[in-house]
């Protein structure tokens, strides 16, 4: 699960990490690749001794370079951390992501988990009101995780602290 409560549901303060999946892992970044230009390489192997090989080989490395831009492009635009507090009082979630961090404050007894079941951006999208503000929470989890994280929710904040 992209999503973890960093705390036990009997402690004071409540707190859940919540963060996109990161598929390919940093060694896995670097064997890519790595794999990837060496097999991008092997269609050259003729051309070694010739000049057609430095008329070629300009473009193989602007695909290899293309390819890796793509991937941190990929990996930056993902790193996005949401972290829900939860204590007796108030409920605090924050948003970490590439454009800054993003807070919201709640009552804790007046807040309102919801789901929107289709009219959300995506299928079961998950909410939290309070305050006059309706906030997104989990929205780059995938439907089953925010069917999971809707239910973890309503018990934590239907659970007096």
């Amino acid at each position: 699960m992209p999503y973890q409560w960093t705390s036990e549901q009997t402690d004071p303060v409540q707190e859940m990490h919540l963060w996109p999946h990161q598929s390919l892992p940093p060694e896995g970044y670097a064997r890519f690749i790595l794999l990837f230009a060496a097999l991008i390489t092997i269609p050259i192997i003729p051309l070694l001794g010739s000049l057609v090989l430095w008329g070629v080989l300009p473009f193989v490395a602007g695909i290899v370079f293309a390819v890796k831009w793509a991937l941190d492009r990929s990996r930056k635009d993902r790193q996005i951390i949401e972290v829900l507090r939860l204590d007796g009082e108030e409920a605090h979630l924050e948003r970490v992501d590439k454009t800054g961090t993003q807070s919201w404050r709640c009552n804790r007894y007046w807040t309102k988990v919801e789901m929107h079941q289709a009219d959300g951006p995506v299928p079961h999208y998950v909410t939290l009101r309070g305050s006059g503000r309706e906030v997104e929470i989990g929205a780059f989890l995938s439907e089953e995780e925010r069917l999971a994280l809707y239910d973890d929710l309503q018990t934590a904040f239907r659970k007096p602290s």
